[in-house]
């Protein structure tokens, strides 16, 4: 089985195994009234419907009408708001593993710059998103710019962090044989990169681009719930959050639905990464 599908089949068991997880957990508290035998202690989650609804009821909210009007299903409606969202996560993972792999480049080849911007750019990571998210969605927006921008924006800041860390692990990784072989025959520092280094880091950049990403679908959704869209997955939770009272179900639909796409997204980078070094090493 090939790395993909391997990948794939272990993501469904992980989905299983949640599934019987959170079952198995909602009967143990309907059998002791949600509270831990021996010790007379709660549940830390209420095992109601309303709480924890049963994954039957979940599913069930699925094949449902998304809004009393009629029309489409519920997740239908999920669907097209993920492939918004989807699309979004895309745009922002290319532009930051562009931006992290040159700038990883970049810190290999100029020593002095790494020292002074590397630990910039871990303080850079340490700022909640919950507060960046809206001054980013400020700043397209008096730019005159679609509030797609500013989510796109958002998975972007997200992605390149994880592909600068790990592209320069795998430049800095290269044999010091083969880089000390180019330098004896007077090869160029771009030589090295582009004929050592560069090959050297593909592994070490998958790495990163898989973190990027989940890291770009989190944006994604962050930003849509900032930015105030109108559409993607992100705003249909919100708006699934709103009514929780009256149809719990939907909510955990919502985020399952946004789960499962965000696997699949994973999963499509983990296909690249298979057929790319494939082929280099073939």
């Amino acid at each position: 089985m090939f790395a993909p599908l391997r990948s794939l089949a272990i993501a469904a068991a992980l989905i299983v195994s949640a599934g019987l997880v959170w079952e198995g957990y909602k009967a143990l508290g309907r059998a002791f009234g949600d509270v831990i035998p021996g010790l007379n202690f709660p549940f830390p989650i209420a095992t109601t419907d309303a709480a924890m609804p049963h994954i039957a009821q979940i599913v069930g909210a699925l094949a449902s009408p998304a809004s009393v009007a009629g029309g489409g299903t519920l997740l239908s409606y999920y669907l097209v708001e993920t492939s918004v969202t989807l699309r979004e996560s895309l745009y922002g993972m290319l532009i930051g593993a562009v931006i992290g792999a040159l700038l990883a480049m970049l810190l290999r080849e100029i020593p002095l710059l790494g020292k002074a911007t590397l630990p910039w750019l871990i303080v850079s990571q340490t700022i909640p998103l919950v507060a960046l998210a809206p001054i980013i969605v400020v700043w397209i927006g008096s730019a005159g710019l679609p509030s797609w921008i500013a989510v796109t924006a958002i998975a972007a800041y997200l992605s390149f962090f994880p592909v600068t860390l790990n592209t320069l692990t795998g430049l800095n990784a290269a044999d010091p044989l083969h880089v000390e072989f180019l330098r004896s025959i007077s090869a160029s520092r771009w030589r090295v990169l582009v004929h050592v280094r560069i090959p050297t880091a593909l592994p070490s950049f998958f790495t990163g681009l898989r973190l990027a990403a989940t890291a770009a679908v989190i944006g994604a959704i962050v930003g849509e719930l900032s930015a105030g869209t109108g559409a993607g997955i992100g705003r249909a939770i919100l708006t699934a959050a709103y009514y929780y009272s009256l149809a719990p179900a939907n909510l955990y639909a919502a985020i399952l639905v946004a789960s499962l796409a965000g696997i699949v997204f994973v999963q499509f980078i983990v296909l690249v990464e298979w057929l790319t070094l494939r082929k280099r090493s073939s």
